[in-house]
């Protein structure tokens, strides 16, 4: 992974990130997916599926499909400073996102099968999913969709120049849930636990960043998929807005709790920050930190 020095100018775009979480045979696990190496954003990074909020995701037409009022959902997401047809957007995008980036379809009640089927069908043929989507009669629900935690990417880039405010939300699949990757912005789909993940990364086996690195070690203080949803309905969703500064000439990030961050209460279990060394950000206390 190569460091990013430049300082960023514009306003962080609308994004969300599912964090699809199942139970397997050795406890919870989470699915990853590897970016293409040609991505100009985390190339060859493993990740969550998720991206940028498309207007259609907060068109009308979909607010009068959603399981949820507008004004539900603003209120779940805990964002009272945005229009809650935004907030409304972002569960969407969230769910279009996991169907497009790994084939995981979202927010489809069981009742509701041949329906499900018949979007599908219509996906496969090459339809948008807004297109296929309006021409079915369903309800998209939202309930299981939990939100999880909110990243705002700093000014003084580390990894990418780009900026996002990315909503992470959280959901419990069927465990045996498929999932494919589409061979054009992802070419492998992984459903690891999150240590495993994190030692993987330690080894060098598969290359994470610095919001992936922190929400695996979050995670693994889980045993079950039911745990972290539990979590997730038990708190608002925290604001992660990380302060990096260079110390000794090393790029570091700090995160809410750490002494050298605005923001006194931390977020999340695990190490404060993180250093770029060795070509990757690794924590002050090495692996320990990570798995302890």
């Amino acid at each position: 992974m190569e460091l990013n020095t430049e300082t960023v100018t514009t306003p962080p775009l609308d994004a969300a990130t599912v964090v699809m979480v199942r139970d397997g045979p050795g406890g919870l696990q989470v699915l990853l997916m590897r970016r293409h190496q040609a991505s100009n954003v985390l190339g060859g990074v493993y990740v969550f599926p998720g991206g940028k909020l498309d207007p259609q995701d907060q068109h009308p037409t979909w607010l009068q499909r959603l399981s949820q009022d507008s004004a539900t959902l603003h209120q779940r997401l805990n964002e009272p400073d945005i229009p809650a047809e935004r907030a409304s957007g972002l569960f969407v995008a969230a769910m279009r996102e996991a169907y497009e980036e790994c084939r995981v379809l979202l927010g489809c009640a069981a009742h509701a099968e041949p329906q499900a089927h018949a979007l599908l069908q219509a996906l496969r043929s090459g339809q948008n999913w807004h297109e296929a989507f309006q021409a079915q009669a369903l309800t998209l629900h939202t309930e299981p969709l939990l939100p999880w935690c909110r990243w705002i990417t700093p000014r003084q880039a580390s990894v990418t120049n780009k900026r996002f405010d990315t909503r992470f939300f959280v959901t419990q699949v069927p465990d045996d849930q498929l999932a494919e990757h589409d061979n054009f912005e992802a070419t492998e789909t992984l459903w690891i636990n999150p240590r495993e993940a994190l030692l993987r990364y330690w080894d060098r086996e598969i290359e994470l960043a610095p919001p992936q690195i922190m929400s695996l070690v979050h995670l693994s203080r889980h045993r079950h998929a039911q745990s972290v949803m539990a979590e997730a309905l038990s708190r608002k969703p925290p604001v992660i807005e990380p302060e990096p500064f260079d110390q000794d000439g090393i790029r570091t990030i700090c995160y809410p709790g750490d002494p050298r961050h605005s923001v006194g209460q931390a977020a999340f279990p695990g190490p404060s920050r993180l250093m770029f060394k060795n070509k990757r950000f690794e924590p002050e206390l090495g692996l320990a930190a990570l798995l302890d």
